[in-house]
């Protein structure tokens, strides 16, 4: 996995958790959905990433 994605994947997690919280305190179930959903991308494509990872190694 790249460091940009890795990057990436990781502001997007913490941008998810942020929005969740903020959801949470708000009462505001809209921002808590799409905070969740942010983190769920985010763990996505830290699988993918590593998955490719691994393919790699195999490889070399």
């Amino acid at each position: 996995m790249s460091t940009e994605d890795r990057l990436e994947a990781t502001a997007k997690n913490i941008e998810g958790k942020a929005q969740e919280a903020a959801g949470e305190i708000t009462g505001d179930k809209q921002d808590q959905a799409e905070g969740q959903a942010k983190q769920a991308e985010a763990s996505a494509q830290h699988a993918v990433e590593n998955a490719k990872d691994k393919v790699k190694s195999a490889i070399d």
